[in-house]
């Protein structure tokens, strides 16, 4: 890590840091953990967090929980947090599927998982991170209309992930296939890397459907976009 990143790591991990230990399953009080009641999005993996850096300043009325493993981006973002005064921003460190176990159903308003490791070999495809066990947690996590938003630079990846999300029985797709890209989500590195190899890039936007309790009961769940 650069100095920058050491330093800021050091003063600001105490009050916005959290580490996240595999097998916990404490539930984690977001309240607390933000010192407010607010709508709430998890970014997941984060990189650099020069994105969720922008997202969150650009929207201060949401809380934004980013989880990556990688040290020197952690560190990135918690210097961007004290250059910029983000109060909106908790940066854990560790697996992002262990952090969501810990998190309560329905206290998310979005997920963001923006060019995920695409794994793209065959063999290592159980290790992807949008993928039908995965999807149907985070889900839960959603409030009933929360957003799932993922994107890739991969066109076999954005094949699975769309056949994934599409099969959830309590997932919509919000747009007739792909998504546009939206102006909200800043270009990142990994987007510019995929487009100088010339891959298009994908966008997917689901949301939660609200299911009524008497579809729910039935086993009904068509559901309505809420």
């Amino acid at each position: 890590m650069s100095t920058r990143h050491a330093d800021a790591l050091s003063a600001l991990w105490p009050t916005h840091g959290l580490t996240v230990t595999d097998g916990e399953r404490t539930p984690l009080d977001l309240g607390e953990l933000f010192g407010r009641e607010a709508p709430r999005v998890l970014e997941i993996g984060f990189g650099m967090g020069d994105s969720t850096a922008a997202m969150a300043a650009a929207d201060p009325g949401r809380d934004y929980l980013a989880v990556e493993v990688h040290t020197p981006g952690i560190g990135n973002l918690l210097a961007l947090v004290g250059e910029q005064g983000l109060g909106n921003v908790r940066v854990a460190c560790g697996d992002a599927m262990e952090l969501v176990h810990r998190l309560p159903p329905g206290s998310l308003d979005a997920v963001h998982a923006f060019f995920p490791d695409p794994w793209p070999k065959a063999r290592h495809h159980k290790r992807r991170l949008i993928r039908p066990d995965n999807v149907a947690l985070l889900r839960e996590r959603l409030r009933p209309g929360g957003i799932l938003h993922c994107a890739t630079d991969w066109p076999a990846y954005a094949e699975a992930m769309a056949e994934t999300l599409a099969a959830d029985p309590e997932l919509r797709n919000t747009y007739d296939g792909v998504a546009p890209r939206p102006r909200h989500r800043p270009v990142t590195k990994f987007e510019r890397r995929g487009e100088l190899a010339g891959r298009p890039i994908t966008d997917l936007v689901f949301r939660r459907a609200v299911i009524t309790p008497s579809e729910r009961e039935s086993g009904h769940e068509s559901g309505r976009a809420g």
